[in-house]
């Protein structure tokens, strides 16, 4: 079992890498984004709650993404591992999980980053934004405000990874084939 966290900032393609990885490591793709989206679409309690969260581009409650996950692994008994996109976000969402996952005697295996500017960020996300549809995608000063959320309260889980031997950095800048390789030369590993 592989069990893998994909990280880095908003907009850094871990969701777009996230398909292709699952396609070759047959890996069950667990995105909080995915999961939150999917609860606001359905206007189910969680779901309004995570809005108020969500529209302003802080981060939804810890407990509350927990439980989330929680729920989705338990969904996939006998997988061949997870792809974390987006979760943990925090070291106390990070330390949760590995608990977690401890338990079931499948913990994380490696943390692995994609490493992209944040003014190429910002670009791609407005660009996302038109595309998409997604509200938190069309404006720049909630887009800033991502970014400053994540290099304030998720890069510090970069620390928690490093510590434990498990994070591994990816140049997020190059084309999304030459990415996957490199993210496959460090599975493979």
């Amino acid at each position: 079992m592989k069990n893998i966290v994909l990280f880095g900032p908003p907009g850094a393609g871990k969701g777009t890498q996230s398909a292709k990885l699952i396609e070759k490591y047959g890996l069950v793709h667990l995105s909080t984004g995915d999961i939150l989206r999917a609860e606001r679409k359905a206007g189910t309690i969680l779901g309004k709650r995570a809005n108020d969260y969500i529209e302003k581009g802080e981060l939804v409650p810890d407990e509350v993404v927990i439980g989330m996950v929680a729920n989705k692994i338990n969904e996939f008994p006998g997988s061949k591992g997870f792809i974390f996109d987006g979760f943990p976000r925090t070291t106390a969402q990070g330390k949760a999980l590995d608990e977690m996952l401890d338990t079931l005697g499948h913990p994380i295996d490696k943390m692995i980053a994609l490493e992209v500017d944040e003014d190429e960020l910002t670009k791609r996300l407005l660009l996302r934004g038109e595309t998409s549809g997604r509200a938190d995608d069309q404006d720049e000063a909630t887009i800033r405000n991502r970014f400053k959320v994540y290099n304030d309260e998720t890069l510090p889980l970069k620390d928690y990874y490093l510590s434990q031997g498990k994070y591994i950095g990816v140049n997020g800048m190059n084309s999304i084939d030459e990415v996957f390789d490199d993210l496959c030369k460090v599975l493979d590993k």
